[in-house]
């Protein structure tokens, strides 16, 4: 057993090895969403799993991306008994939503960039026109605007419309959303679909005929990003903790 602080108790909380591991992962993907510029103030949310239990850890509503520590993570009940007033209502629905309808995920990540609000709002969605967004080719959902997601009635239809295998949804009118069984999944997949909302409405500005590749080809490609993904876990999320220490090593603690 391990002894870690919980700023939102403010007293001494026992957690397993596991949880601590969870801990230091979440933490860590708050540094890092930080780092790639997709904190919007204190409003976005990142949730990870408690390993073996029927509860999730969120960042406390009030905190920065960059303030985020293992010790200070809420842990939340999926079924939302006695759920802590301290985290973001909106967070608990839309992440909780995820984490009920799919045992195989561990993480989730909900960002409210701009060129992912931008491309939520477009009514054809992503477009495949680069390689980032090829990986997301038939494996990307869509869920209409329903206002702040603080009603827990939209929790179904957030995971009726994620589906039983996407990794990946953008939220109409409103922002991105990935999920993963590890930090590194879940991660690599926001980062992407970031950066190929990005250069699609790079691409668009210019008023030109963009080259969209044949169903066959998008298809392909899609199916080597996820064997490269599969293959690379490992190694990409011990890169991405690279950068997190090197920011500050202090989410750790």
């Amino acid at each position: 057993m391990t002894i870690a602080k919980s700023v939102a108790a403010r007293r001494p909380v026992e957690v397993t090895e596991a949880e601590m591991r969870a801990r230091i992962d979440l933490a860590a993907l708050y540094r890092l969403a930080e780092h790639y510029g997709w904190a919007d103030l204190m409003y976005n949310h990142l949730a990870a799993r408690v390993p073996g239990e029927p509860c999730f850890l969120i960042k406390a509503h009030a905190a920065l991306f960059g303030e985020v520590r293992a010790s200070g993570l809420v842990k939340v009940r999926l079924d939302g008994r006695d759920r802590d007033q301290s985290i973001n209502p909106a967070g608990f629905t839309i992440h909780s939503a995820v984490l009920n309808a799919r045992p195989e995920v561990n993480y989730t990540l909900h960002v409210h960039t701009r060129p992912g609000m931008a491309v939520s709002a477009i009514k054809t969605g992503l477009e495949m026109v680069s390689q980032e967004a090829m990986q997301f080719y038939n494996r990307v959902s869509y869920h209409d605007f329903e206002g702040v997601a603080t009603d827990l009635d939209e929790a179904a239809r957030l995971a009726k419309d994620l589906g039983p295998t996407h990794r990946a949804m953008i939220l109409r009118n409103h922002g991105l959303l990935t999920c993963g069984a590890t930090p590194a999944d879940a991660l690599s997949k926001m980062r992407y679909l970031v950066e190929a909302c990005e250069i699609q409405l790079m691409l668009q500005a210019t008023g030109k005929e963009l080259v969209v590749p044949p169903a066959a080809v998008c298809e392909r490609a899609a199916l080597q990003m996820e064997t490269f993904q599969r293959l690379s876990d490992v190694d990409e999320w011990r890169a991405y903790l690279r950068i997190a220490h090197g920011i500050d090593p202090s989410f750790r603690h």
